[in-house]
């Protein structure tokens, strides 16, 4: 293992670890070597590798136990969602698996927020739902509608009302923030993007509309970003 430059040390430690980690590196079960092997493996101070060490036992991808050193958890029966923005795009390159498992989850969460909203929208609310998707129709450029995509969805998800739904969101959002311009494949082909079905439907207070319109929608989307990945 290379030895890590000596800027930003505890991130980087972190960062390594981390991608070992989930790369496989260290397996499910395995002992972590001790902060003193890993500071001389990688060239820096025990306080570094202690702040990383910390940090992963924060994302519950290890766990120290007295007498039995730090050992590696099975990031994917004890992660929680913190752990997705690591996942997807580990060292550099998106995961894509895991973007498409991501994009899925969007969808489902998008669909069912959609339907909340229509029936607990306040009319501040559904006005602006209204007005970001007429802005997204006539959005000069891609980089200007993934913006106004953005708006549009957080709106839709406040809107539902449900804290759960919008802590999920913030972590797909962190997800998605990391690599902007890759996921702008979703807003490409706008004019065949129907967001105005979705806005006409939580103004309405059709539920049922709505869910599917956002369906509909964000499975759209998802055919743009992969057929763009590849």
């Amino acid at each position: 293992m290379a030895q890590l430059a000596r800027t930003s040390l505890p991130d980087q430690v972190f960062r390594r670890l981390v991608a070992d980690v989930l790369a496989g590196r260290y397996a499910a079960g395995e002992r972590l070597p001790a902060q003193r092997a890993l500071a001389a493996e990688l060239g820096v101070n025990m306080a570094s590798v202690r702040e990383g060490v910390k940090r992963l036992e924060q994302l519950r991808l290890v766990e120290t136990r007295h007498g039995d050193g730090m050992r590696v958890c099975d990031w994917r029966a004890r992660g929680g969602l913190d752990v997705l923005v690591h996942a997807v795009a580990h060292g550099g390159a998106l995961n894509a698996a895991l973007v498409r498992e991501v994009f899925e989850a969007r969808r489902l969460l998008l669909a069912e927020a959609s339907a909340l909203a229509a029936t607990r929208r306040s009319a501040a609310q559904a006005q602006l739902v209204d007005r970001l998707a007429r802005e997204i129709a006539a959005a000069g450029d891609d980089e200007a509608a993934q913006g106004l995509d953005f708006a549009f969805m957080a709106t839709v998800i406040e809107a539902a009302g449900n804290v759960a739904f919008s802590l999920i969101a913030n972590s797909i959002r962190d997800v998605y923030l990391q690599r902007l311009e890759l996921f702008r494949a979703i807003v490409t082909r706008r004019e065949e993007l129907d967001y105005a079905a979705v806005a006409a439907a939580i103004g309405a207070r059709d539920d049922a509309a709505a869910r599917t319109a956002m369906t509909a929608l964000a499975s759209a989307q998802e055919r743009r970003l992969f057929e763009a990945l590849g």
